[in-house]
């Protein structure tokens, strides 16, 4: 792949959807020959239905190999993308984990940092989803047959426990820059439980969560431009060296790869900064 980023074609919802925590785009590439590309972990359950004319593979760092309808889980490790060097086409799908345990069940909080095929936890449906979505004539066709599916698969049942779903939402909002001593104040939870009920309904700790989030924040700002040391010292991070590990952990490369990445450049504009801090997360 060359150093030269790519001009994908992205089209996003002309409406907001009625899911709360449910954010959607769709690609298309018809000329790049974007062939292998690292997928930079953001804090969200991303569900990804291929529609173009050739397989686009989705593989984690474990060596799972995914393609045509996949779900990743948060901050799937050392993660790629590898697709046809021409017509390109999906739609991609991120989820608050709030709103994922609902839609997914919960088979999403075991996803880890692993990726997955979508029929082992939508069965059938998984398949005529796809269907519907490559005979739709319009990308916002698209996005409501999406929807569409979500909300049918949206079992109130499987919802998170409120102090789960509040701990979630006090680290985003407060990107990533929480103690977990004070969610254990606020919720009146022990920390035992707490770390216990998030992690087995979010997927991750609360501390693995709140070093994603402001890891995502951080990457961004290194892909708008800014010097890491300013990113390190805006973001919360102890110091430079601090940064690069932590960007080291998530994306296995340096802060100046990162700030070079393809993935970034096309995520700015499919989840701009301008959404921040929600960029549809809360749920």
């Amino acid at each position: 792949m060359g150093s030269a980023r790519p001009q994908w074609e992205i089209t996003l919802p002309s409406r907001p959807g009625d899911l709360p925590g449910v954010t959607m785009a769709g690609f298309s590439d018809r000329a790049n020959e974007l062939t292998d590309i690292a997928l930079v972990p953001h804090p969200a359950v991303t569900v990804l239905f291929d529609l173009g004319d050739e397989p686009f593979v989705v593989e984690d760092g474990r060596g799972a190999r995914q393609r045509e309808r996949v779900v990743a889980g948060l901050a799937p490790d050392r993660a790629r993308g590898r697709g046809p060097a021409r017509s390109a086409e999906c739609l991609q799908v991120r989820l608050s984990p709030i709103v994922a345990h609902a839609v997914l069940g919960g088979a999403s909080a075991e996803l880890g940092g692993t990726v997955a095929a979508l029929d082992d936890l939508w069965g059938r449906e998984a398949l005529l989803t796809q269907e519907r979505l490559r005979e739709a004539r319009s990308w916002q066709e698209r996005f409501a047959i999406a929807e569409s599916a979500l909300v049918r698969r949206a079992d109130p049942r499987r919802a998170v426990d409120p102090e789960v779903a509040f701990s979630w939402r006090r680290m985003v909002a407060g990107r990533g820059r929480v103690r977990v001593g004070r969610l254990v104040a606020e919720t009146g939870w022990s920390r035992k439980r707490l770390w216990s009920r998030f992690r087995g309904q979010i997927g991750l700790t609360p501390k693995r969560v709140a070093q994603l989030i402001r890891f995502d924040h951080a990457a961004h700002r290194l892909a708008a431009g800014q010097r890491a040391a300013s990113v390190a010292a805006e973001s919360g991070y102890a110091d430079q060296s601090h940064l690069n590990r932590d960007v080291m952990a998530f994306a296995g490369m340096t802060p100046t790869a990162v700030a070079r990445s393809p993935f970034l450049a096309i995520d700015d504009v499919a989840w701009p900064p301008s959404a921040w801090p929600e960029k549809g997360w809360t749920g």
